[in-house]
Order: structure tokens, then sequence, then C-alpha cells
């Protein structure tokens, strides 16, 4: 009974995130809500993404949906932008688990050369109703150090 209840916690507490900004509430009778994270991209720090998902308390997966918005809130260095992978399918920033089977919520950058823009795609990876789940943002270079400082390496 007591490992049970050691699981049925943790299972609960994996959700919550030293990095939620935001708790909006769907209603009285649900146990839906959205949560807002705030997430720095580990390898460019002048980007920040919030993301928001839906998360069900009592259930033993969430919903896939979700959202995300990236900006520039600090400097993006030439230096940065040369260290990120740069092929097309890019490198995944941030996972979370979004279920106990197997369900992840994923944000992965990819780098516009051509454009000079950051693009920031969060998606499920599991399909849900014929669809996997996804949102997009970008955060162009302009303005900053990087800008037309880097070409592609082909």
């Amino acid at each position: 009974m007591f490992k049970a209840i050691i699981l049925l916690t943790s299972v609960f507490l994996f959700g919550c995130s030293d990095n939620e900004v935001g708790d909006v509430s769907l209603g009285w009778f649900t146990t839906k809500d959205i949560k807002i994270e705030s997430l720095k991209d580990p390898d460019i720090p002048g980007v920040t993404c919030h993301i928001s998902s839906i998360e069900a308390d009592l259930d033993f997966s969430d919903p896939s949906d979700s959202s995300i918005s990236c900006r520039q809130t600090g400097a993006i260095t030439e230096q940065m932008i040369k260290n990120i992978e740069q092929g097309k399918s890019g490198e995944i920033v941030f996972r979370k688990s979004k279920s106990i089977l197997f369900k992840n919520l994923k944000i992965r950058r990819i780098f516009d050369i051509e454009n000079q823009t950051l693009l920031y795609v969060s998606y499920s990876t599991k399909e849900t109703q014929g669809s996997f789940k996804h949102s997009m943002s970008t955060v162009p270079l302009w303005g900053t150090p990087a800008y037309n400082k880097v070409v592609s390496a082909d």
C-alpha cells in the first residue's frame, strides 16, 4: 500500500515544473488546466520560449495540444549560432513526458540559414485523432550580432 501511494504521488509530481509561470483553470467541473512554462534555449540563452499545454490531473496521459511562442530576450551571438546543429532536422532542446505510455512533448530548434531565423517547433510524439499535434514559433536574427555572420558549411 505504501509503495502505491509513493508511486501515485511521484506520477502527480512528475508534471510539476520549476519553470511554470502560469496556471489557468479550465473550470470548476474539470481536472484539466492550462500550464504555461518558460524555457531558455540551453545553447542560445538569449532566446526564451513560453510553452502552454493542457495537463489533466487525474489522468495517466495529458492531451497532446500545446502552443509555443519564442522571443529574443537577450544577446544572440555569432558563436552561439555556430555551435548549434545546422541540419534540416535541427536538434531537440526540451523534452517532457506527457504520459506514462511513451507520449512526450518535444521542442526542436532548427536554424533557417537563408532567412537568418531560428525556428522552434513544439510537437507531441503520439498521434491523436489522426494527427500529430504541433506548433511553431520563429526568432529572427535581424538586429543581433549574429545576423548575416553565419553562413552554411556546405
